[in-house]
């Protein structure tokens, strides 16, 4: 059997409430959020007792989801967050935007950083690399022409 879809990414942070809020201005809807806890939950994810506090994200066209997590337990254990482009393990989301300028001027106030510039790609698409909030690595993507 293939696969169906990919429901969503899932990215632990600290500020559950700031990384939504950069995200919402990214773009993305806000579809709900709840607190996981329980043996059920330790068994999926082998941590044994937790309480994550889970937010989820969903693109404007319903595609796709973004997962964040805050742990309340157990405590996280390593940081990739400041990792380089050339990081192995998971790297960074990819956004398709309207306005590369337009967007990264309403991110700025919520903690976007320019990772290296705003290139265009063979006249066919203008692309950048951000840091978001926590030193999240996120790319956008603008279409041209």
């Amino acid at each position: 059997m293939a696969v169906k879809r990919m429901d969503n990414i899932g990215i632990v942070v600290e500020d559950l409430d700031g990384t939504v809020d950069f995200f919402v201005e990214l773009g993305l809807e806000l579809e709900g959020r709840a607190a996981i806890e329980g043996e059920w939950a330790g068994r999926v994810t082998g941590l044994g007792d937790q309480h994550v506090e889970v937010a989820m994200m969903r693109t404007p066209d319903g595609n796709s989801r973004l997962e964040l997590s805050r742990f309340v337990r157990p405590p996280v254990v390593a940081d990739h967050r400041n990792a380089p482009v050339n990081a192995l393990g998971y790297l960074r989301a990819m956004f398709a935007v309207d306005d590369i300028h337009d967007t990264l001027e309403r991110l700025r106030p919520h903690g976007a950083e320019l990772v290296g510039e705003v290139v265009d790609y063979q006249d066919v698409y203008r692309l950048c690399y951000i840091r978001g909030p926590e030193g999240l690595l996120v790319g956008l993507a603008q279409e041209l022409g």
